[in-house]
């Protein structure tokens, strides 16, 4: 087995591509770590190619990682498994790359939504799973580019029951390539905190079919949102959650304070007719509120009305 530490970054999108794009250019000599790109198609081919692209408002860089393979008996078992993936792919994703996990594998999923490690460990019970969320806005432009619009590069991640020291080496090297990150005692509020924003956002974009601006531009648009968001609070203190006191009205502010033409990747998804994340986003704040026996009327509505299309 290879002596070095192991990173394989599977979704080589928006947040994979910036992330694993940092970690392969300062890691790409690297005696000690290797960086492994899991991707196909276009995008593999253009990878292999070009090394990976990613443009943002200040510079841009070419990374090119140490292997970029789909295959996982090439790739073998690693160390760090970071999933980038979209929600609706997770499962699948483990499935398939069930044998890159071994005893010493340590998962961090930066998905959107709150159940991501459970629905891991469902399907590898013993695996160590982190908690993690990004905040970016970055794209797969063309096959093998990234482009960042946004000023906030931040990965924030931990875990309660992980490796100690592995998860100080992680952040270690996170740190060593310039990335932004903020390791956190309590990933389980920062999650939620995201989540609360997320979840209330990409819900009524999608369901009015419009943009921030769509939303703030109408007092009745703006009450959704503000039942919304009390909704899938309550939830998270429900579960004893330890989110702010304010946090519902902090949300409302961020999103009152948007540009209006910013909208959420899942209204993005249902623009194009293709797989969205409305069960991580939405079907969960209803199926757990049901669960849990909390009225969540406004959340049903949507959900309901959002799976018709």
């Amino acid at each position: 087995m290879s002596e070095k530490f192991r990173i394989a970054i599977l979704g080589i999108g928006g947040v994979g591509g910036y992330f694993g794009g940092k970690l392969a250019v300062y890691f790409a000599n690297s005696k000690t770590v290797e960086i492994i790109f899991i991707a196909r198609g276009e995008n593999a081919k253009a990878l292999k190619e070009n090394g990976l692209k990613v443009i943002t408002t200040q510079s841009q860089l070419i990374a090119k990682p140490h292997l970029v393979s789909n295959d996982t008996n090439e790739i073998g078992v690693v160390d760090l498994f970071l999933i980038c993936t979209k929600a609706y792919d997770l499962e699948e994703s483990i499935v398939k790359f069930q044998d890159c996990i071994g005893e010493q594998t340590a998962i961090l999923p930066l998905l959107n939504g709150v159940d991501n490690s459970e629905r891991i460990n469902k399907i590898v019970p013993n695996a160590e799973v982190w908690k993690g969320c990004a905040y970016i806005a970055s794209r797969l432009i063309e096959p093998g580019i990234i482009k960042v619009d946004s000023a906030i590069k931040l990965l924030q991640f931990g875990s309660s029951e992980g490796n100690k020291e592995k998860l100080k080496l992680f952040e270690k090297l996170l740190k060593s390539a310039e990335i932004n990150v903020e390791f956190k005692n309590d990933i389980d509020k920062t999650i939620w905190e995201k989540f609360i924003f997320i979840s209330s956002l990409a819900t009524l974009t999608s369901f009015l079919d419009t943009n921030a601006g769509g939303i703030n531009s109408s007092a009745e648009n703006q009450k959704l949102l503000s039942d919304l968001i009390t909704e899938v609070t309550n939830l998270a203190k429900v579960k004893k959650i330890n989110v702010d006191d304010n946090i519902a009205q902090i949300t409302f502010e961020r999103i009152k304070g948007m540009n209006g033409e910013i909208t959420s990747s899942m209204h993005s998804d249902f623009q194009k007719k293709g797989k969205t994340e409305l069960e991580s986003l939405t079907g969960y704040v209803v199926k757990e509120s049901e669960s849990l026996g909390l009225a969540a009327p406004n959340y049903q509505r949507l959900y309901t009305e959002l799976k018709k299309r």
